[in-house]
């Protein structure tokens, strides 16, 4: 057997780490941050506890790389032409990719729900966080400014505010929300 190429070790590499992320994810979202231990997340994803440590220095980074890595996908949906402005279609394809994201990554919403009633945890992420709510809620108000609104920052907060309420309704009860409907009627509101 010939010895493993640099190629095939950062696969080797780039694949634990998605091994031990989606450990990390599914145990902090199903049983809370704080009872989480790098140990069970290890356990879960098939390494040492020792293993873990060449991939994550510890919790804390674990979950602001899986909080990171999700505001980042789902940023890139509010503006994938990175122009700064947000047009209709822009709108649609946000509201698509959304709703989308809610029905295939519910552990990560749950997560992401959860943060804000553990403020250790939030305080981890709530500057990056800050950052990229002010950035695109100065977005959401031209939007709704070039949209003829009259108070565009009370609407753009609105609807942040009402996207957040249907996530955690559809997190709540997944099985009893009507996720289709409500987003048609936000693309008949909004784009």
């Amino acid at each position: 057997m010939s010895p493993r190429t640099e190629q095939q070790f950062e696969e080797i590499r780039g694949s634990r780490k998605k091994e031990i992320l989606k450990a990390a994810l599914e145990l902090f979202a199903l049983e809370g941050f704080y009872v989480t231990s790098i140990s069970k997340i290890a356990e879960k994803a098939g390494i040492s506890k020792g293993l873990m440590y060449n991939y994550f220095d510890s919790k804390e980074e674990l979950i602001k790389t899986i909080i990171f890595n999700g505001i980042d996908k789902i940023t890139w949906f509010v503006d994938p032409n990175k122009d700064g402005f947000l047009t209709k279609q822009e709108m649609k394809y946000f509201l698509d990719e959304m709703f989308q994201a809610l029905q295939n990554e519910p552990l990560y919403w749950r997560l992401y729900f959860n943060l804000f009633f553990q403020p250790h945890v939030m305080n981890l992420v709530e500057k990056r966080l800050s950052l990229v709510i002010h950035k695109y809620m100065k977005m959401l108000s031209q939007y709704f400014e070039s949209s003829g609104s009259t108070d565009p920052e009370t609407d753009a907060i609105f609807f942040g505010a009402l996207l957040d309420g249907i996530g955690f309704q559809f997190m709540i009860a997944p099985d009893h929300f009507p996720l289709e409907k409500i987003k048609a009627k936000l693309l008949q509101l909004y784009s």
